[in-house]
């Protein structure tokens, strides 16, 4: 997903377009899709899809986690699960739609494999390992390809629901284990304009099930009802359909007094060609309910502006993959063979690339900061910023040669003080434009 010369310079030359902004996808710096997220300890734990970059239909092999607690700055997460955790599926491709849910002090992940029926994974951590508990589909109707999509909703009295399927929409009572079912799987009667993707969930009396609704293109559709079994009445859209996009999947919550709807779009495609291919990003929106449990339709994606919880704390060790910008830059694995296996370093820098982190509280301002990068060749500069990639600077770093080791940098900073966009601004040099260094964390001192 490597940006153009063309777009790299009219990132630069135009920073104040909502290249930076929360109307923008979520995620940069891989393809993400099919959004799943859950509120844990005051985190969202954002559970995705991952379209591969040369992807032209669906070429999906693993799951992607992100995490945030100011719903604009992400962190990635890594790849808590693939393909290759189910033994009994030999493919690599079909790595579709999955929802999370905790129970037990364990997390559930429930995966469909297109044509293979729905898997389970289960975990002592959001951040995995998962692993394979039945080491066989958990639901797999061989008819027909109709099993995917799933999501699960414990209920209050401790139920456990699993919902799924396109075009048609099933159910089955989960057991106390959450790997196993009892009783039949119930196909639903057709909801209006329902297609897939269902998302279950309750708010007080209320049952809900928003979905993807009838394809092409997708708008997000919902239905209520007063019980976790239906019969389910469609109340209309919670995004209509619209050609700015071709394919839409919901995942909502409540987090921190609001409610959130995440779907997908390719906005982020669009920055670098206009044919439609299967490489789609996760967005999100602030969601409202009428008084009678109704739901106000949210304007598309791009129209919303997407506003930050609480401000951020620099003061402290950051993972480099912590943004909410970064168009044009990977993130890969730090040491996947190691204890944290999530932990990531932002590579593929060039020359005019940044990262932009949203509303960091300087307080009464820092005096220096520390980069810790690796640096195999010549490196470049990072130019510390604020409030715009063209901002005023407040400090700079020479990242210099480290043999592929990680090395700690310090400059001093100009003292800035209260909220401001943080940019950090990558420069190379005429012996290296491209492929700068690789950035770990950082930290104000």
């Amino acid at each position: 997903m490597k940006k153009s010369l063309a777009l790299t310079a009219l990132a630069v030359a135009m920073p104040s377009v909502a290249f930076a902004n929360g109307n923008m996808p979520l995620i940069q710096t891989k393809y993400t899709a099919d959004p799943a997220p859950i509120v844990r300890n005051d985190t969202i734990y954002l559970y995705t899809s991952h379209d591969e970059d040369n992807a032209e239909g669906f070429l999906m092999k693993n799951w992607l986690l992100y995490t945030s607690t100011d719903m604009v700055n992400w962190q990635d997460r890594g790849t808590p699960a693939s393909l290759k955790d189910f033994k009994w599926y030999d493919g690599d491709n079909g790595a579709w739609a999955i929802q999370v849910v905790e129970r037990n002090d364990k997390w559930y992940m429930y995966c469909p494999i297109h044509g293979h029926g729905i898997g389970v994974l289960v975990s002592d951590s959001p951040y995995g390992p998962f692993t394979d508990p039945i080491g066989a589909p958990l639901v797999w109707q061989k008819e027909h390809w109709y099993d995917i999509d799933p999501t699960v909703f414990v209920d209050e009295d401790g139920q456990a629901y699993l919902y799924w399927g396109n075009p048609h929409l099933y159910m089955v009572k989960l057991n106390d284990d959450m790997i196993s079912y009892s009783g039949p799987i119930v196909q639903h009667p057709d909801i209006q304009d329902y297609q897939e993707g269902p998302w279950f969930w309750r708010r007080g009396d209320n049952y809900y099930l928003a979905f993807a609704s009838t394809c092409c293109p997708e708008g997000i559709g919902y239905a209520m009802s007063k019980s976790p079994t239906g019969p389910w009445e469609y109340k209309g859209h919670i995004m209509n359909h619209t050609d700015r996009t071709r394919g839409n999947h919901p995942g909502i919550i409540d987090y921190k007094g609001k409610t959130y709807v995440f779907g997908q779009n390719s906005d982020l495609l669009k920055l670098d060609q206009p044919e439609y291919l299967e490489r789609r990003s996760v967005s999100a929106a602030e969601m409202h309910y009428n008084p009678d449990g109704t739901i106000q339709e949210v304007p598309y994606w791009f129209d919303n502006d997407l506003k930050q919880i609480e401000p951020f704390n620099p003061y402290r060790k950051v993972e480099a993959e912590t943004m909410s910008w970064g168009y044009g830059m990977r993130t890969t694995p730090k040491n996947p063979w190691g204890p944290e296996k999530w932990n990531q370093l932002v590579t593929a820098i060039d020359e005019g690339d940044y990262i932009k982190v949203s509303g960091v509280d300087f307080g009464k301002g820092p005096k220096e900061i520390s980069v810790d990068a690796q640096c195999p060749l010549f490196g470049g500069v990072i130019e510390i910023r604020v409030d715009d990639v063209d901002g005023k600077q407040i400090g700079q770093l020479n990242i210099t040669g480290t043999k592929n080791k990680i090395e700690t940098f310090t400059a001093p900073v100009e003292s800035v003080k209260g909220i401001h966009d943080l940019y950090f601004v990558f420069r190379g040099s005429k012996r290296q434009k491209k492929n700068l260094f690789n950035l770990d964390s950082w930290q104000f001192r």
